[in-house]
């Protein structure tokens, strides 16, 4: 059996899929290394809303899909940008999906960290965005789960310079409760963000996010770093406190960084671990028993498919995401929040298909390729 495929030239190609996927075994947590999966949220197709609704989302399946990461031993980093803060979800979507996962993670032991921002306002001075964050803060503290304090659109709109991050992040430091992940994200996922931490300058940026840290190092569990530039990110971990961790958010070099070196390592926090979790969990186990080999072998051959669905605009990658979770499964239909699965053109989504099945992503492979043709013939593409 073949399937024809649109290429980026606008040509047709044959693609045989394979028939039997890899298998994965579901496990326990991992021990050498802390790894979490953000996680995408499924909308409800059925709702009757526009691209400027709130977000219509089908629980019981996003729920599913974070039971599916746990079980593979992948903590679940929530409300984050994977889905779709900010570009979907707005922050009363976000509270109630905090909420309902911190309770699910709860009943099943797993593992949860949630995303605290400012998406409640679009503006305004640093005493509003201070309490916009602290509401956030409450809520999750309140749901039992760990806080990730993410980058603030409204805080890069309203900062005139460094001291200004240095004076909203240590209010939020002294008053958390346990520590905190602190999220620096480029620009290449969010436009909004560019001149983060007072400069557009990464080395001047970098000095005023471990200025940061350095203030208050028992406030931070770690720091999730996703600027898609590994050495950056090694010579930023390398000048973190003891016990700070780095989370890597580099979707173009994981393995490289999750492995680590003679110096040290990242663990991760990853959106392309929302496909890849069951992969990306037995690759950490191997890990776990000191095969780096075994780690790299396994999972180096995914960042070709990591490169296509974070490929530019970056931001869009989520529809890369959430197509790959309705092909291999996880949801019965392929419909986002926002209508953002308009947001990639059918030869991505081709390529995309193509990658994933070769990996072996998929638990039914006759499923996914079925579902690949019937997308295809809703653009016109002879099955």
């Amino acid at each position: 059996m073949t399937i024809q495929l649109p290429s980026a030239d606008g040509t047709l190609q044959t693609y045989e899929p394979r028939t039997e996927p890899l298998l994965f075994s579901s496990g326990t947590p991992f021990s050498s290394r802390t790894v979490f999966s953000a996680a995408h949220v499924v909308a409800d197709p059925y709702a009757d809303v526009s691209p400027d609704s709130p977000a219509a989302v089908d629980w019981d399946a996003t729920l599913a899909f974070r039971r599916h990461l746990w079980s593979h031993g992948l903590g679940v980093a929530e409300a984050m940008d994977t889905a779709q803060r900010g570009m979907g979800l707005d922050w009363a979507g976000a509270a109630e999906l905090i909420r309902r996962s911190a309770a699910e993670a709860r009943a099943v032991g797993g593992r949860i960290a949630c995303g605290v921002g400012t998406d409640q306002i679009t503006g305004g001075t640093l005493a509003e965005i201070r309490a916009a964050y602290e509401e956030q803060l409450a809520v999750v503290e309140e749901a039992g789960a760990q806080a990730i304090l993410m980058a603030s659109r409204a805080l890069a709109a309203t900062a005139k310079g460094p001291e200004d991050y240095l004076e909203v992040y240590g209010h939020l430091l002294r008053q958390s409760a346990e520590p905190v992940i602190l999220h620096w994200l480029g620009p290449m996922f969010d436009p909004a963000l560019e001149g983060y931490w007072g400069s557009a300058d990464l080395d001047a940026a970098t000095e005023v996010f471990l200025e940061v840290i350095a203030a208050h190092p028992d406030k931070v569990d770690g720091i999730k770093v996703s600027l898609l530039d590994a050495q950056r990110e090694i010579d930023l971990r390398r000048r973190l406190p003891k016990g700070v961790r780095c989370y890597t958010g580099d979707d173009f070099n994981y393995p490289e960084l999750i492995a680590g070196d003679d110096q040290g390592f990242s663990h991760a926090l990853l959106g392309i671990f929302d496909p890849l979790g069951p992969l990306a969990a037995q690759a950490v186990r191997l890990l776990d028993t000191g095969d780096v080999t075994g780690f790299r072998a396994l999972l180096d051959p995914t960042v070709d498919l990591s490169r296509h669905l974070f490929q530019t605009p970056t931001r869009f990658y989520k529809t890369g995401v959430v197509f790959l979770a309705w092909l291999a499964g996880h949801q019965s239909h392929f419909t986002m929040v926002g209508g953002l699965q308009s947001a990639r053109s059918l030869p991505h989504l081709a390529r995309a298909y193509e990658l994933a099945d070769g990996l072996g992503l998929f638990p039914d492979p006759k499923l996914a390729e079925e579902r690949m043709k019937n997308l295809l013939s809703l653009y016109g593409v002879d099955r």
